[in-house]
């Protein structure tokens, strides 16, 4: 029988730049045209907010910040390495890097050859910035896959009759999406090097703003362009949940020790119309994070596509996912931390699952 861990993390991108640029994205948020008039004038800012900006614009925010967003990626490493697993499988997002107009799957299962190389920073927004690591553009790193998993994992999920995409080989995109990405940069961030094996599973987190908006936040700087009806939506919080609980059930009966790994930020504030694009739904966090914390994962699973858009909370269908593997395994998480944030553009949490 298989052993597995859970783990919900963060990719955010903002930790992969330099202080001053994790400072400064706010700053092109709130000056966005399309950004309420309302968030204009320094006298709407919540105290909060203030207090994060300070006397420097958040420069001194920004390097705390960072400080205890590595403090907890360095117990979770611990946590992957005490664990020593065959592979991880990382449920993480697309943003309009490897699925595009020719093929925008709601899920897909990677199987990466055991060993690649990737240019990480050579790719994307991140060729047009330097990194915290001062690592160049070109430099080629080691990252592992695990083909064999990925067929038992993909066979396993076909045969409990859900309809699973998979690909062995990258599409639009030299590297893998970002969110995948990051995860692994993250939980090797002192660069000890990585050797777990990876087997990436994309949620389309973004739906029907995938292509309209690039995944991003384009939409806070000029309108859409739509014609007809909106593209179709992605995986609701149901199907994410079915999903989860059947990747739990395959991995249980497995040969193999495996983490199945959440990996995104919260209310992402740049997608929700409930705060007016500025900062994160503290509210609707809060409210998820009570309810993971109480194993509700019913409350989870219930979302409606609506609430989950209007939060910001399309990233989070990932950690959707892992709810409904962990309720499948009669989990309830251990929360090493929560994070909110009034500038750093969305919540954090981090919570483990580790076996009864």
């Amino acid at each position: 029988m298989g052993e597995i861990l859970g783990i919900g993390t963060t990719h955010y991108p903002g930790l992969t730049g330099t202080d001053e640029g994790l400072s400064s994205v706010w700053q092109r948020i709130i000056n966005a045209p399309l950004i309420g008039e309302k968030w204009k004038d320094k006298a709407n800012w919540p105290a909060g907010m203030i207090d994060e900006i300070g006397d420097d614009m958040g420069l001194a925010s920004a390097a705390a910040y960072r400080e205890r967003m590595w403090d907890n990626f360095r117990k979770q490493r611990k946590m992957i390495d005490e664990f020593d697993p065959d592979f991880i499988v990382i449920i993480a997002d697309d943003q309009y890097e490897n699925f595009k107009e020719d093929i925008i799957p709601p899920f897909c299962v990677y199987g990466l050859d055991d060993d690649f190389e990737q240019e990480v920073w050579g790719h994307g927004f991140a060729a047009t910035k330097d990194n915290y690591w001062g690592e160049p553009h070109d430099l080629k790193m080691d990252f592992h896959g695990h083909r064999e998993g990925a067929k038992y994992i993909t066979a396993g999920l076909l045969t409990r009759g859900v309809a699973m995409p998979y690909a062995y080989r990258l599409l639009h995109s030299p590297i893998l999406a970002h969110g995948f990405n990051y995860s692994v940069l993250y939980l090797d961030l002192d660069r000890r090097g990585f050797p777990y094996p990876i087997i990436p599973l994309h949620v389309n987190c973004y739906g029907s703003s995938v292509i309209t908006a690039g995944g991003a936040f384009q939409h806070l700087f000029e309108k859409p362009e739509q014609n007809g009806l909106p593209d179709p939506p992605g995986p609701n919080p149901a199907l994410c949940y079915e999903v989860g609980a059947n990747l739990a059930e395959a991995l249980a009966e497995s040969p193999y020790r495996s983490v199945i790994m959440a990996s995104s930020s919260w209310s992402h504030c740049f997608l929700s119309t409930n705060t007016g694009y500025v900062i994160p739904d503290f509210e609707s966090d809060r409210m998820m994070l009570e309810a993971l914390t109480d194993g509700d994962y019913e409350t989870w699973r219930g979302r409606t596509m609506e609430e989950v858009e209007a939060a910001g909370h399309h990233e989070l269908l990932n950690w959707h996912v892992l709810a409904g593997a962990m309720d499948k395994l009669d989990r309830k998480p251990m929360i090493a931390d929560y994070v909110e944030t009034f500038i750093f553009q969305s919540d954090k949490c981090f919570a483990a699952f580790p076996p009864n």
